[in-house]
C-alpha cells in the first residue's frame, strides 16, 4: 500500500454529545462492553463443554460469538478513551489502518456468517432426514473458513482503496472509530472513484448476503407451513426468529449508514452504535433467552460450578 500521506496521526472526534455527558456515556458503554465480552465468552464456554451442543448450528454460533467479542473490542475501547480524556482521541496513522481493516474484516465475516447460518437452518428444516449427511464436520469447517477468507479479502479491498490516497490535513475524523466514509473526506485528492468502488464493494457484499438470507427464510417459512405437528412448527419458528432478530439489527443500521456514503450528517455516527456496540451484545442475549437448549446448558454449567465449589469447601 503506497501513499504520499503527511498525516502521522488522526483525531477521532467521537460521538456528537454535550461534554457534560462524557462520564455517563463512558459508564453506559463500559457496562455494555463488559456484558458483551462476558456474554459471548459464556456462550463459547457453554457450547464447548456440552457435547450435545456440538452440532452445525452451535458450531456457527461459536464463530459468531468469537467475532462479536472482537468486533466490539475493535471500536468500543477506543471510544471509551475518547470519552475519558481529550488525549484519548488521538490515533496513529497505522493504528487507524489496523482499526479500519479489523472493523471491515470482522463485520464482513459476520455478514457472510449470517448467510451461512440461514443456509444451515434452511437445510435443517427443509431436509431433516438428509441434514446430518449434508452438514458434516468437514462441510461446516469449509463453510466457516470461507466466511473468514471472504471477509479478509473484502476488508483488504476497503482498506487499500481508503489509504492509497494522500492525506495531508486536516486530520479530524468525524467519527468515534476509523471508517472509510469519514476518512475519505480528509483526502487531499479526488475520492469519487474510490467512493464508488467502496460503495459497490459494500453493496455487493451487504445486499448479496441479505438477499440470500431473505431467500433462505422464504424457503424456510414455506417448509415450516408444511409441518403438520404444531409443536414442531412452533419450535422451528422460534429457532429462526432468534436469527432474524439479530440479522435485522445488524443489516438495518449498516445498510442505512453506507447508503449515505457521501453524507455529512452526525446521524450516521449514532446509527453506527447499533451495529458496532448493541448488536454484539444482542446476540448472546437473544440466543440464550430464546433458546431452550442453551438455557438448559447454562443451568447445567451453573450447577456444576456450585457443586465443585461446595465439594472443595468440604
Amino acid at each position: 500500500m503506497t501513499n504520499a500521506s503527511h498525516v502521522t496521526t488522526f483525531l477521532l472526534m467521537g460521538l456528537p454529545h454535550a461534554p457534560v455527558l462524557d462520564i455517563p456515556l463512558f459508564g453506559i458503554f463500559l457496562v455494555i462492553y463488559v456484558l458483551t465480552v462476558v456474554g459471548n465468552l459464556v456462550i463459547l464456554l457453554v457450547i464447548m463443554v456440552n457435547s450435545h451442543l456440538h452440532t452445525p448450528m452451535y458450531y456457527f454460533l461459536t464463530n459468531l460469538s468469537f467475532i462479536d467479542m472482537w468486533f466490539s473490542t475493535v471500536t468500543v475501547p477506543k471510544m471509551l478513551m475518547t470519552l475519558a480524556s481529550p488525549g484519548g482521541r488521538t490515533i496513529s496513522f497505522h493504528g487507524c489502518v489496523a482499526q479500519l481493516y479489523s472493523f471491515h474484516f470482522l463485520g464482513s465475516t459476520e455478514c457472510f456468517l449470517y448467510t451461512v447460518m440461514s443456509y444451515d437452518r434452511y437445510l435443517a428444516i427443509s431436509y431433516p432426514l438428509r441434514y446430518s449427511s449434508m452438514m458434516r464436520g468437514r462441510t461446516c469447517a469449509l463453510l466457516a473458513t470461507s466466511t473468514w477468507l471472504s471477509g479478509s479479502l473484502h476488508s483488504a479491498v476497503q482498506t487499500s482503496l481508503t489509504f492509497c490516497l494522500p492525506y495531508c490535513g486536516p486530520s479530524q475524523i468525524q467519527h468515534y472509530f476509523c471508517d472509510a466514509p469519514p476518512i475519505l473526506k480528509l483526502a487531499c485528492a479526488g475520492t469519487s472513484v474510490n467512493e464508488m468502488v467502496i460503495f459497490v464493494n459494500i453493496g455487493i457484499v451487504g445486499s448479496g448476503c441479505f438477499l440470500l438470507i431473505v431467500l433462505s427464510y422464504v424457503s424456510i417459512v414455506c417448509s415450516i407451513l408444511k409441518i403438520r405437528n404444531s409443536e414442531g412448527r412452533h419450535r422451528a419458528f422460534q429457532t429462526c426468529a432468534s436469527h432474524c432478530i439479530v440479522v435485522l439489527c445488524f443489516f438495518g443500521p449498516a445498510i442505512f449508514t453506507y447508503l449515505r456514503l457521501g453524507s455529512k450528517d452526525a446521524v450516521d455516527e449514532v446509527v453506527a452504535v447499533f451495529y458496532t456496540v448493541l448488536t454484539p451484545l444482542l446476540n448472546p442475549v437473544v440466543y440464550t433467552l430464546r433458546n431452550k437448549e442453551v438455557k438448559k446448558a447454562l443451568l447445567k454449567l451453573k450447577y456444576k460450578v456450585i457443586f465443585s465449589q461446595s465439594k472443595s469447601m468440604l
